[in-house]
């Protein structure tokens, strides 16, 4: 979660500060509890299965082993990778072993739900579920990320040591988007939103982000993500006036469909130069506009992403980067 260029969709490889680790339930030496991310994935497609890998309470006996080889209590980051095949199960038995887990993962500070590869499953093919239930039951979780959009649900709520929330999404409803701007979350430091497209349910609209833009129930964001948006123009001109903007430290609105018009929202508004970096990486904009973002904000210190610059071709629509 930097400025640096990583794939658009990829395996995690550290979490919350800690490299990931994938519990096999092998018997092999273990790290210490706390050293690790620690990764519980099944392999959906393998062909040949030990008893405990396979059938559809695959995930629980795998959980389960995790819980009685480790150290429940401390535990500081967990990654859940593939629950069962990931097109015809959503993550709901997951979440709930997580949740009826609190008592022993008393540690607890970090969770992605979802870290499956494009190999694995497209990320409009991941289905989540309701997440309001893990931030209850993690009332000092710090961390939150969620790859797939489709059926996650959100009901708002407060909670007050959550410091990231990531959602990477192909389409993100704008239900989830609502919620989250009706939740109190006094100590997010970092928001980060994949919106999608249409085709895959992304139907938020600028209006659903004013909550979040406006940035009261979010008194300690620095940085904002609204990535992957096929209404990037749209959300570069509300950004513009965005009251939140002025208390960020980093902003990123890449890998959607920003164009022209959208840089020019941008530069017109209010000013950026407080920014330490602007991210704008698959981008459409063509190389006059670019070169104006750079002269606008690059001598006053902003690092300036405007990497994987993007053509249309005649007749054909902008296309975000990750779309299915």
């Amino acid at each position: 979660m930097s400025a640096v260029e990583q794939p658009a969709v990829a395996h995690l490889d550290e979490l919350h500060g800690l490299p990931v680790h994938d519990f096999t339930g092998s018997g092999d030496p273990l790290p210490a509890a706390g050293t690790v991310a620690w990764r519980l994935s099944l392999d959906a497609y393998a062909e040949d299965s030990e008893d405990d890998t396979d059938g559809p309470d695959a995930y629980e006996k795998l959980w389960q082993s995790f819980l009685t080889a480790v150290d429940p209590a401390g535990v500081r980051a967990l990654v859940v990778g593939a629950w069962g095949d990931a097109a015809a199960e959503d993550s709901r038995e997951a979440v709930r072993l997580l949740v009826e887990a609190r008592e022993q993962l008393t540690g607890l500070l970090a969770v992605f739900v979802g870290d499956l590869a494009p190999e694995e499953a497209a990320l409009s093919w991941i289905g989540q579920s309701d997440m309001t239930p893990l931030l209850t039951a993690y009332p000092h979780l710090q961390e939150l990320g969620i790859r797939g959009g489709a059926d996650l649900v959100l009901g708002p709520v407060r909670h007050g040591h959550l410091r990231t929330l990531a959602v990477e999404s192909a389409g993100l409803r704008a239900d989830v988007v609502r919620a989250l701007g009706a939740s109190d979350l006094p100590a997010l430091e970092y928001l980060e939103l994949w919106l999608g497209v249409p085709e895959c349910g992304g139907n938020t609209a600028v209006a659903d982000l004013a909550p979040l833009l406006a940035g009261e129930r979010l008194p300690a964001l620095r940085h904002l993500g609204l990535r992957n948006s096929a209404e990037q123009d749209a959300i570069a001109g509300a950004v513009a006036a965005a009251p939140v903007v002025a208390r960020l430290a980093s902003l990123d609105l890449s890998l959607g469909t920003l164009g022209d018009e959208g840089a020019a929202a941008l530069l017109a508004g209010q000013p950026l130069t407080h920014l330490s970096w602007l991210d704008l990486h698959h981008h459409f904009l063509g190389d006059k506009a670019a070169q104006a973002v750079r002269d606008a904000l690059e001598p006053a210190g902003v690092e300036v992403d405007l990497d994987d610059a993007m053509e249309a071709g005649a007749g054909e629509p902008r296309h975000v980067a990750v779309e299915e």
